[in-house]
């Protein structure tokens, strides 16, 4: 028989100088299936914390010596626990004398406190609360530090080419990007413009076998279409008007051996695509003007922003080239799908201008704002306000933004930290309404984490 797994049971630190008080508060959380340790003095309790590391949560008196009713020496107990675990819950028992008191500490990073005596429904209530908001917050740590030695476990294997980012989505892109990089198949990139498609090319490209040899860039887009097939495939002197007397050496002879990336392949004309199709089911192409055949070994990775599917539907596009282009496909999602890349990547084009920083209210107008332009519009955008900003920190005004409009999507997974919760409460001079307005939370929601941090206001 296998071994049942035992539940482990939630962990509560009592600090009280009452017994009777202690006793009950013991009975009370043991019949909701959770563990107690007990101290009648700060300094015991302290000492138990020090010892289990695996409490939870603490329920703690404000006053430990009889006929004092100051708080004071609750106040001293909090913030000792504090130091040891600055994000472990603490509930007050206070009675009215101490009411003030147990308000500022709520204010300095107290979970909640409770009147004596208590309601036994709404302390385990809140007891619950605590430790299903201390249970989420865990997972959230967890989840963003298995994040980042994914990231570095990255950076460290493969030459990411200094990109930016820090989205799971990205994170994904990137891991297959690298795995198909090994190969020589041809590849793919899908994804709006200004996207950052040539980019992935680029990083394909660098982690290939073939990063020593040519790698050739094409816009096919850029090109006139009776000079497509010419810089493509090369042309022999007089094909065409204009030629000159001199025979042209195409793109793929130029990347025999090496990488040629196609941008906007959605653009190639029908010739074009015979010719390309036929490079890569044989290797085999003709100058324009001549029929000699030549052979070239070359990987192609292409990318377009175009619907290549609609095209094919309405004859636009062959669909066996399409075949043949897309043996992997690397979708890069728009950049309104992973905000979290938004203020890193803003960051690092402010990097490229000077030393120029930005406030946290410019922070939540480009968090906010949906970038059809994508990456290309954010570093225009940034480089902008680094022109034109007249001090060292760039404000929204100076962004220029778009206004949202009210059907711009929220992210509902943004979490501030402690740095610009303090920062942007500075900068609204500690008025709360407009603080939670920048930050785009609920006034009940900023203040939920004003406390959980500790922030004073």
């Amino acid at each position: 028989m296998f071994d049942q797994a035992i539940p482990v049971m939630d962990k509560i630190l009592i600090i009280d100088d009452n017994p009777g008080v202690v006793s009950a508060l013991e009975l009370l959380l043991s019949l909701h299936g959770m563990e107690t340790v007990s101290a009648v003095t700060p300094t015991a309790g302290i000492q138990l914390l020090q010892q289990h590391r695996d409490i939870r949560l603490v329920i703690q008196d404000m006053n430990f010596t009889a006929d004092t009713t100051s708080g004071e020496e609750g106040r001293e107990l909090f913030f000792a626990l504090r130091e040891i675990e600055p994000d472990l819950p603490v509930i007050l028992l206070t009675a009215w004398t101490q009411l003030e008191m147990a308000v500022e500490l709520v204010k300095a990073g107290a979970a909640d406190y409770l009147g004596k005596p208590w309601d036994d429904n709404k302390l385990i209530a809140t007891v619950n609360n605590l430790l299903e908001l201390r249970e989420l917050q865990e997972q959230q740590r967890q989840a963003q530090s298995h994040a980042r030695r994914e990231r570095q476990e990255l950076e460290e294997q493969f030459d990411l080419q200094g990109i930016v980012y820090r989205s799971n989505a990205m994170q994904k892109l990137l891991e297959m990007a690298t795995q198909v990089a090994r190969s020589d198949v041809p590849v793919l990139i899908t994804g709006p413009n200004g996207a950052g498609k040539e980019k992935i090319a680029d990083i394909v490209q660098a982690n290939s076998p073939l990063r020593d040899g040519p790698f050739l860039k094409v816009n096919v887009g850029a090109l006139p279409e009776d000079l497509m097939e010419a810089e493509l495939f090369g042309a022999e002197a007089g094909a065409y008007t204009g030629a000159g007397n001199r025979a042209r050496v195409g793109r793929f002879e130029a990347a025999d051996g090496g990488t040629l990336f196609l941008d906007e392949i959605g653009e190639l004309s029908a010739s074009g695509q015979v010719k390309l199709l036929r490079v890569l089911q044989t290797g085999e192409f003709q100058r324009l003007g001549s029929s000699q055949t030549r052979r070239v070994k070359v990987r192609v990775i292409s990318a377009t922003n175009a619907d290549l599917a609609r095209q094919i539907g309405a004859g636009e596009f062959r669909q066996d080239l399409f075949y043949r282009l897309n043996v992997i496909e690397l979708k890069l999602p728009p950049l309104c799908e992973r905000p979290q890349d938004i203020l890193p990547l803003a960051r690092r084009f402010l990097g490229e201008t000077g030393q120029k920083s930005l406030s946290p209210q410019a922070e939540t107008a480009l968090r906010q704002y949906d970038w059809p332009g994508n990456v290309r519009e954010l570093q225009n955008t940034m480089q902008r306000a680094a022109v034109l900003s007249k001090g060292d920190t760039i404000d929204p005004d100076t962004l220029s933004l778009p206004e949202p409009s009210s059907s711009t999507s929220v992210d509902l997974s943004f979490e501030p930290d402690r740095e610009l919760l303090e920062r942007t409460l500075a900068g609204c001079n500690g008025v709360i309404a407009q603080a939670a307005r920048e930050l785009g939370l609920s006034r009940q929601a900023l203040y939920r984490r004003l406390d959980k941090y500790g922030i004073s206001y």
